[in-house]
């Protein structure tokens, strides 16, 4: 199991009252939420192996390089060139919260993944590359149904509500949905685009339109060589805005794309039985006020 751990945290900040506090009144409505969810997973799901992924850098430079949109408008303070990461816009009160999350989960023994100048979702996709067995891939971010692969038994585990509720994603449920496979599903979002993400997408063509085009083409490449051959059938409008676009579409791939060949430290990915630092969850819990939901882990844990 490869946890999205932004994706889910930023879940739990907004579905967790934030009234949720440590004894010195500061909120930790996402750690509590997030240790909530991971229990409720492990209690559900019962994997063998636990990876909580980590975006080490939300907006790499590289990606930034191909399009400069690329999650441009959630930037809320540029690093200067050379020199770190730009600081994400985030709520004033997760933001305390993210080190205390590492600090839990590393003194539990869960293992905690992540790599320079990559996102999660590019861990997510390395792991699940390496894998031997089937992955679950718990996410709130459909940019990762591009991996779902059932010859793999790879998957997708969509909150709908916390993680109680799960849209299981498989190709039937992409393909019934987007009318795409897995593998295509990269390419219908770049066509299409994705504000959330500042893609921009080619004008004009949304998702129905994206899917029909891959349908009859192919793949991309075969969309873009049909925008050269003058028997092919696109309409005037679809050759234009493909062709105004050819420059994006070139780039995009490599930026929708989830890497596959991230290097990432040696860690075990086993699930732990018991904390691997008892006295550091203990003073944890007391610092910070974890109650129940850090007991319920451990308890699920330990079952």
């Amino acid at each position: 199991m490869l946890l999205d751990t932004a994706s889910l945290y930023f879940r739990a900040y907004f579905g967790v009252p934030d009234s949720v506090r440590a004894p010195d009144g500061t909120p930790v409505n996402a750690v509590r939420g997030l240790l909530d969810f991971i229990a409720r997973l492990v209690q559900d799901h019962r994997p063998d192996d636990l990876v909580a992924c980590m975006d080490f850098d939300w907006r790499p430079a590289w990606r930034v390089a191909l399009i400069p949109t690329y999650k441009a408008h959630r930037v809320a303070e540029e690093a200067p060139a050379g020199a770190g990461v730009d600081q994400e816009e985030v709520p004033d009160t997760l933001s305390p919260q993210v080190p205390v999350i590492d600090e839990v989960l590393d003194a539990i023994g869960i293992a905690r993944v992540g790599a320079a100048d990559y996102e999660a979702d590019d861990v997510i996709g390395t792991l699940t590359g390496r894998a031997a067995g089937p992955v679950d891939i718990v996410t709130g971010d459909r940019d990762l149904f591009q991996l779902v692969d059932d010859a793999r038994g790879v998957r997708v585990l969509y909150p709908v509500k916390g993680v109680g509720t799960l849209q299981l994603v498989d190709e039937s449920y992409v393909r019934e949905k987007y009318g795409v496979s897995g593998r295509g599903y990269a390419e219908l979002a770049l066509l299409r685009g994705d504000p959330s993400d500042g893609l921009p997408g080619v004008p004009g063509v949304g998702e129905k339109t994206a899917a029909k085009l891959l349908a009859a083409h192919g793949d991309l490449a075969g969309i873009m060589a049909a925008v050269d051959d003058p028997a092919a059938k696109l309409t005037p409008t679809q050759r234009k805005r493909l062709a105004e676009a050819r420059a994006y579409v070139e780039v995009a791939p490599k930026v929708v794309r989830v890497a596959s060949d991230v290097a990432l430290p040696a860690f075990d990915p086993a699930l732990p039985r018991s904390p691997r630092d008892p006295g550091a969850v203990a003073a944890l819990a007391e610092r910070w006020g974890l109650g129940g939901s850090l007991r319920r882990l451990l308890s699920t844990l330990e079952e």
